[in-house]
């Protein structure tokens, strides 16, 4: 709130301080007004050929009427209704008038009584006088009356500005005896609006203190509500100096919010300590037919910090799938609350929402206020972009990347698509996009195969030194989507260890280089840690540029993977569930009653989307399945051209692809090295770098850090405490020091945490 100095704003309610004078000359032209609308009232409901006077009356009465109903609609809630009973006093001749006249006209012949309405109308108004008594006129000053004597004392001078007239006000009230009130400082709003509060200093005689009067005493010198105006001593100063404060509309808020039960709620469960959001701070709310959005924000020194279950605890929800968080991850946030869910119904997506926008996005599908949900495909910024995409089987997962796919072709950007659970994930692909390798072995000579591609494109760019990438020029956009990848880099994959590390490798070097090469990768997998994708470091980077699509997962301990060091810090969500309806005490009653437990539609395409540091909900756009297949997604990937690759990099791409699917075949069946250089010498040979990693330095078979850390978590998953020996004993395929340093970096991590005796740990809740 500004401070300044100003000349005083009349309140919108208050009384105006004008001349005495000014008011008898208000009053009789008001009274001449009423005079000459008697004389019409009077004369032309008698002649009804007169028209235009009929329809001015018609109209300027239905005027008045519009401007009263207009004025109640614009009346604040909570406040008292003192504008709409003015603008009543300020109709009031109006209507009166136009009944007497339309009663005139409508009545047939000329009754005496028809003459003499209109003069008692005019007598009465002119009597009441209803305009000038809605202005609120005060006299400042009495005018003196002409038979006044002159030689009576001169009445004092009026009040130039804002200061004088609060000064005024102090010297007259009891409050003021033997004081003076200086240094006059007037509060604005936001938009430097003039408001009544203000501080300023009280100054006693010479050699006394200044008095302090009672509360009442103190705003009764203003006319203030009693407890808003306060007097305080001034550091460094006698007490014959002390600071005077006004603040009505301070006071009159914090009245309306401590009666309002949004804000009661949020102060005394949210926005306490153990809240869902501790300190936060609500600025504002918005209730809408089925929701509430609350606007959050903390404070300046702090982060935001908002934990979706929590605050549907406070708030009374059992169904945390009703409460939805944003945030920017900075010091804004926004909490919606709904009463039925939003997205239970979605429609189909459009070629509009698919094509790609030219900042490099699409609409996915829909966020719970109506909005459609952006992601981008490509960041003209920033470059080509990495995705994760997780979800367990049902969630949807494979239809989003299925309208990303049509997306990619709609824009003009080259899909590689591979699919490890040979092609069933995304059987629609198959034939609609430059490229689709089928099964693990497929999946990942594709990934090689574009490493490679990525890898031409470097040495092209080095020659001609060019340091960024420019759609169309000389390449297209490159995006690579790898399906179902856990089934190669889980924990639990079924494949050798060598081709595990050998995708490994292969997933860090494509995503450090893509970026400025126009090759984007998309990662989609049922469960993955983003150990096993890399350089976690370098994913987590990445994902802040591209998208974090976290649809529902089997486990905590996937959804911990999957957002680990991509969430927005202080932000806490909950899962989504599987059906629509089931995230409250349904399951529990129905267990308690031993019924069965009744549920909604399921939450296919619902995923907590993060993406740019932000996070949002969205439901991908419904498509329709006939014959095991989407028809509306087929048509639309269908209405555009394959986009391809050039003619140099088809064949780049097409040998290296041959090449490196007959390395990952032997690979998988556990051909030695000079099986799988036999192998690979068939199709054309291969340089030497393809069976180098087969010497497997110091690692052995020591599974990775990543992967130890998650079986410890699946041991946790449980919430019962382990004895940390107990969980050495249970992986005794890892080394024990390799164990306790997993445990170790867990615990630092916020995973873990130490329960009972020492070397005991549970999962964190």
């Amino acid at each position: 709130m500004a401070v300044t100095q100003t000349t005083p704003a009349p309140a919108a309610d208050g009384p105006r301080l004008v001349p005495a004078r000014s008011i008898r000359r208000r009053a009789r032209l008001e009274r001449l007004t009423y005079g000459a609308a008697a004389l019409g009232i009077t004369i032309a409901p008698h002649n009804p050929d007169w028209w235009p006077a009929h329809l001015g009356a018609a109209g300027l009465a239905a005027g008045t009427l519009w401007r009263l109903f207009d004025k109640w609609g614009q009346t604040p809630l909570g406040q008292p209704h003192a504008g709409f009973l003015k603008t009543c006093q300020k109709a009031l001749p109006v209507l009166t008038g136009a009944g007497i006249y339309l009663t005139n006209l409508l009545m047939p012949g000329t009754p005496w009584w028809e003459y003499a309405d209109g003069a008692a109308w005019a007598a009465l108004m002119g009597l009441t006088t209803p305009l000038t008594h809605a202005a609120n006129l005060l006299a400042l000053v009495p005018t003196p009356d002409p038979e006044t004597p002159e030689l009576e004392a001169a009445a004092p001078a009026q009040p130039a500005n804002f200061a004088e007239y609060r000064a005024m006000q102090w010297t007259a009230s009891d409050a003021g005896r033997d004081t003076q009130l200086t240094g006059v400082r007037q509060y604005c709003d936001n938009q430097g609006r003039p408001l009544p509060d203000f501080d300023a200093i009280v100054v006693a005689q010479q050699g006394k203190p200044v008095p302090t009067p009672n509360p009442t005493t103190l705003a009764a010198a203003f006319d203030m509500p009693e407890g808003t105006v306060t007097l305080h001593p001034i550091d460094g100063s006698g007490p014959g100096r002390k600071l005077l404060t006004a603040r009505p509309t301070e006071h009159a808020t914090q009245a309306i919010q401590n009666n309002d039960p949004v804000h009661q709620i949020w102060n005394q469960k949210i926005a306490t300590p153990g809240g869902g959001a501790p300190g936060m701070l609500l600025t504002s709310y918005r209730a809408e037919p089925n929701r509430i959005a609350l606007r959050v924000e903390a404070p300046e020194d702090q982060l935001i910090q908002l934990n979706q279950k929590l605050i549907a605890r406070g708030f009374g929800y059992k169904d945390t799938s009703l409460v939805m968080v944003e945030t920017d991850s900075l010091g804004d946030g926004l909490i919606s609350l709904y009463k039925e869910h939003p997205l239970l119904n979605v429609r189909e997506a459009t070629r509009e929402d698919l094509t790609m926008a030219p900042d490099g996005t699409i609409a996915l599908g829909q966020q719970p206020d109506a909005r459609t949900g952006r992601v981008p495909l490509y960041d003209p910024q920033m470059g080509a972009i990495t995705d994760l995409y997780v979800g367990a089987p049902g969630a949807g997962k494979s239809v989003t990347l299925l309208h990303v796919i049509a997306a990619e072709r709609l824009s003009g950007i080259v899909s590689i698509v591979a699919d490890a659970q040979d092609g069933m994930s995304l059987p629609e692909v198959d034939g609609r996009v430059f490229h689709f390798g089928k099964g693990i072995a497929a999946t990942a000579a594709t990934l090689a195969a574009a490493n490679d591609l990525g890898k031409y494109r470097e040495k092209i760019s080095a020659e001609n030194g060019w340091g960024s990438f420019e759609i169309g020029n000389p390449w297209p956009l490159v995006n690579v989507t790898l399906d179902e990848l856990n089934r190669i880099l889980s924990a639990d994959a079924v494949v050798p260890r060598p081709f595990r590390k050998w995708v490994t490798g292969l997933v860090g070097d494509t995503q450090s280089t893509g970026r400025k090469l126009g090759l984007g990768i998309r990662f989609a997998a049922q469960s993955i840690h983003l150990a096993d994708l890399g350089d976690k470091d370098r994913i987590r980077a990445n994902a802040k540029n591209g998208t974090v699509w976290l649809g529902r997962t089997n486990s905590s301990t996937t959804q911990h993977m999957a957002r680990d060091g991509v969430l927005p810090p202080g932000v806490e969500i909950a899962p989504i569930p599987r059906y629509f309806g089931t995230g409250g005490n349904n399951a529990i009653d129905a267990a308690f009653e031993g019924k069965e437990a009744k549920h909604g539609p399921i939450t296919a395409g619902m995923a907590n989307i993060i993406n740019g540091g932000s996070l949002f909900t969205n439901r991908t756009w419904f498509a329709r399945k006939e014959n095991k297949t989407y028809p509306h997604l087929i048509n639309l990937m269908e209405s555009s051209p394959i986009p391809w690759l050039t003619e140099q990099e088809v064949v780049v791409f097409g040998i290296s692809y041959q090449r490196w699917l007959a390395f990952a075949e032997a690979l998988l069946a556990g051909e030695g090295e000079e099986g799988i250089q036999e192998a690979v010498d068939a199709h054309q040979g291969v340089v030497g770098k393809q069976a180098a990693f087969l010497a497997d330095d110091d690692e052995d078979d020591q599974p990775s850090a990543g992967s130890i850390k998650d079986r410890i978590l699946d041991l946790l998953a449980d919430g019962q405490p382990w004895p940390l020996k107990d969980v050495r004993h249970r992986l005794d395929d890892v080394a024990p020091g390799s164990v306790n340093n997993a445990m170790t970096e867990l615990r630092e991590a916020g995973h873990v945490q130490p329960a009972g005796s020492r070397g005991t740990y549970q999962i964190t809740n």
